[in-house]
């Protein structure tokens, strides 16, 4: 009798077939046992700035290892990772084989201060995340989860156990924008950003703005109040330009003004630390004082370029602590 698997890592808690896959394509049903079959096998793997992730509060101007492998447990039409991320194992090229402790020793010989795990979503590959970061922590490396944060509490919680910072990406603030965008829900996201934030984890959030999807200001101003309340007003939040891309090819990038625009709303509900990405040069990438204004951090792309910044994280006139591992 064919015995099914329940995958109980995030919301979807796919039934699967013994020898189908779950929505993500990469968690299957062998002989019975739930298994992610790109377990130590990367489709992707680089030294990137920190600043890429983007993760502006945490370790600025120091090198994350990156790897990822194929699958994801969203499907976002604008998706700028589809060659990787919508793919399951057997489609992708495995650069190598590279187990857990491999990873670790290739982040510390390039000395990386952190491992990111990064370009798809690392919820899916979770069994080699989670083995990765604990190596890691055990080295002296610091984690960073990049993702979309479509998982269950649960496994989050374990997982946090061995992570440092995220970026998440809250995608939008709207139920319907998200089952037509990316195939998922709000809620699990809204669940796991309080998550990261109840356990610990440095977190930083990022919106990616789509003209006419989601670049209401009315919207964009209710998801900067939901992130103050319940994330706290130290929360950085980064507006992403979007660019075309995937099956969204046919809108036209972000605007700078409405980038600008949805930066206003976030800041004038209180979040200190709002951040403009993807648009090169603009003043709104560096970190700045809410006390006094003073420059702290200047960025050009992902690159810093000063940073004004005391030893311990204050600013050099008024001595507000700005929120952040900084060293």
């Amino acid at each position: 009798m064919s015995r099914k698997v329940s995958c109980e890592l995030c919301p979807r808690r796919c039934v699967i077939p013994e020898g189908g896959a779950g929505d993500c394509r990469i968690r299957v049903n062998l002989g019975g046992k739930l298994r992610a079959t790109t377990y130590g096998r990367p489709s992707a793997a680089h030294i990137d700035p920190i600043e890429k992730k983007p993760l502006y509060h945490f370790l600025p101007a120091t090198t994350a290892f990156s790897i990822a492998t194929a699958g994801c447990n969203l499907h976002c039409l604008n998706c700028q990772n589809w060659q990787l991320s919508q793919r399951d194992g057997t489609q992708m090229e495995q650069l190598f084989r590279a187990e857990p402790e491999e990873v670790v020793r290739a982040a510390s010989e390039n000395r990386c201060r952190s491992i990111a795990y990064t370009y798809s979503d690392p919820i899916v590959w979770y069994e080699y995340a989670r083995d990765t970061a604990t190596l890691a922590r055990e080295a002296g490396l610091a984690n960073l989860f990049i993702t979309a944060g479509y998982i269950n509490r649960e496994p989050l919680r374990e997982l946090c156990r061995a992570l440092d910072a995220s970026n998440t990406d809250l995608k939008g603030f709207d139920d319907a924008f998200y089952r037509k965008v990316t195939s998922a829900t709000l809620r699990p996201v809204l669940d796991a950003l309080v998550t990261f934030r109840e356990e610990g984890v440095w977190l930083e959030v990022t919106n990616l703005v789509i003209p006419t999807y989601n670049d209401d200001l009315a919207m964009i101003r209710r998801m900067a109040k939901w992130i103050r309340t319940e994330l706290g007003e130290e929360t950085p939040l980064h507006f992403s330009r979007f660019y075309p891309m995937y099956r969204m090819r046919n809108l036209p990038p972000t605007s700078a003004e409405i980038l600008e625009r949805a930066r206003r709303e976030a800041m004038d509900v209180g979040l200190h630390y709002v951040y403009i990405g993807n648009l090169m040069g603009h003043p709104g990438s560096n970190t700045w004082c809410p006390r006094d204004g003073t420059l702290l951090i200047a960025r050009t792309g992902f690159h810093v370029t000063e940073n004004n910044l005391t030893a311990d994280g204050r600013c050099p006139k008024c001595k507000e602590k700005i929120p952040g591992v900084w060293q």
